[in-house]
């Protein structure tokens, strides 16, 4: 993939999010801050803004997004999805090719970036319940569309986990019945990013 394919696809993702600052901040008013949404959206305003930049290769690109995700989203979206963009940017270094099996690779080292950071795993209620399911779809080499699919899937899943980490954790049984915010922007993201790719 070209890279200013991949630079559409980020604005894309950006532009989803923003639209969906409401949703997100709903959900989030239910199990957390109520402020998922407009970190989210103002962290992606400022992502869109550097992406009008030009890149001469693909680890600059991603590690652009992921410093202003790190100092522009507040709360713990920022420090969560800056590693995961941190990572998948380390695994590009040197590649001028960016086909699938650098982007299943990428995105797994991402995922590790978050599970790291967030100390979560799958079944805490957040976005690892996305992500990681994702990254083990993109390995077992299937298409973007059923990935698009689990990942849509695996978000209305946390609706039925009590969370585990987080500010969800707070409210304990009272979590169960909503999805998790930081789920719901990582499918946004997924969908966006991926959707429409000729397998």
């Amino acid at each position: 993939m070209e890279i200013n394919e991949v630079k559409q696809r980020l604005i894309k993702a950006a532009d989803e999010i923003i639209a969906n600052k409401d949703y997100l901040t709903d959900l989030d008013r239910s199990i957390g801050d109520a402020d998922h949404g407009n970190n989210m959206a103002k962290g992606f305003n400022f992502t869109k803004e550097a992406l009008e930049d030009d890149f001469d290769d693909y680890k600059t690109l991603f590690n652009k997004v992921a410093t202003i995700l790190l100092s522009k989203v507040g709360g713990a979206s920022g420090p969560l999805y800056g590693s995961f963009f941190m990572k998948f940017a380390a695994s590009l270094k040197d590649i001028d090719d960016f086909n699938r099996d650098q982007l299943n690779k990428a995105f797994k080292a991402g995922v590790d970036g978050v599970k790291q950071r967030g100390k979560a795993e799958v079944g805490d209620k957040t976005m690892v319940d996305v992500l990681e399911p994702v990254s083990n779809a993109l390995n077992e080499d299937k298409s973007f569309d059923e990935i698009i699919q689990i990942a849509e899937e695996s978000m209305n899943k946390t609706k039925d986990i009590k969370a585990n980490k987080g500010r969800a954790s707070y409210v304990g049984e009272r979590s169960i019945g909503h999805i998790d915010p930081g789920a719901a922007s990582s499918y946004i993201i997924i969908k966006e990013a991926l959707g429409g790719i000729d397998d």
